[in-house]
């Protein structure tokens, strides 16, 4: 998202500065030569931009009717961490076992952030792949989840894609990033973190909790082809940006509850819960 005084947008600032120390391949700064730039295609949706289920194949579905998950795989269908051994935030993403984060509860998935017995941080994250490539992961069509989100401030939900090649660079693309100090809306980014330093993404402020809850079920997706990055909310078409190259690849899902690594993870609540109905993915073809 752009770098700016709106508040905002400068909470963006430190997932950027959390997926610097994990994405961008070691290096110590971001030179951001492409900007964060605000997208330009935020106009009313064409009838290009219409979601249709029924015209796609579901390749992926995720109903949490039990949680198939370990530590860093192999033969599972999901990870507790993100595949590159980095995790984020103000929150230590915790093994499943005595102290998971995770729990199904009537066929839904509970993510829960508290404080551990050291009195630390803990909460969840899965990946739909492993370390070594295993897992699913899907190039261009439709991915979405179903979800309530928590309330409070320091919580930073999210449900992101990233690509499965990481050799020159890492495609990522943020369907949501939810801020709980700032209720009113949640932020969708595309990335492009080069391993030369350069930096492109585009970002897009939704507005959306005006009349709606974020603590209500909502859908968030996202629908990629070869030109375009859709984004909708409730199968409402938000807004789109171009796809870049770098995305033109498979992509594998992540969904995490995770805290803001700042002040405001003293003040949110302990415990936060993330409640997940379904994550679904939907071939175009």
């Amino acid at each position: 998202m752009p770098f700016s005084s709106d508040t905002s947008r400068a909470s963006g600032a430190s997932r950027i500065s959390a997926k610097r120390r994990f994405l961008v391949f070691g290096f110590a700064t971001v030179l951001t030569l492409g900007m964060l730039k605000a997208s330009a295609n935020d106009e009313p949706g064409t009838e290009a931009d219409r979601l249709d289920i029924n015209a796609m194949r579901l390749s992926f579905d995720e109903d949490f009717t039990s949680l198939d998950v370990s530590a860093w795989g192999p033969g599972t269908r999901w990870i507790a961490h993100t595949p590159w051994s980095g995790d984020f935030g103000g929150a230590r993403f915790a093994d499943p076992g005595q102290r998971t984060p995770f729990s199904i509860e009537d066929g839904m998935l509970k993510i829960e952030a508290k404080r551990d017995p050291e009195g630390d941080w803990q909460s969840g994250l899965l990946a739909s792949m492993d370390p070594r490539g295993n897992g699913f992961a899907q190039q261009y069509g439709y991915f979405e989840m179903r979800a309530q989100l928590p309330d409070g401030p320091g919580v930073w939900p999210a449900f992101w894609l990233i690509g499965k090649d990481r050799s020159q660079s890492t495609a990522e693309i943020d369907v949501i990033e939810f801020y709980g100090d700032k209720p009113d809306g949640y932020s969708s980014v595309v990335h492009v973190w080069h391993r030369d330093g350069r930096h492109y993404s585009r970002f897009h402020r939704n507005n959306v909790f005006e009349d709606a809850r974020p603590g209500d079920f909502h859908t968030y997706g996202v629908r990629i082809d070869r030109d375009w990055i859709r984004f909708y909310f409730d199968r409402t078409f938000v807004w789109k940006t171009e796809t870049q190259e770098e995305h033109r690849q498979p992509l594998y899902i992540l969904l995490n509850l995770a805290l803001v690594d700042g002040p405001t993870k003293d003040e949110a609540p302990d415990p936060s819960h993330m409640i997940v109905d379904y994550v679904r993915a939907y071939r175009l073809d």
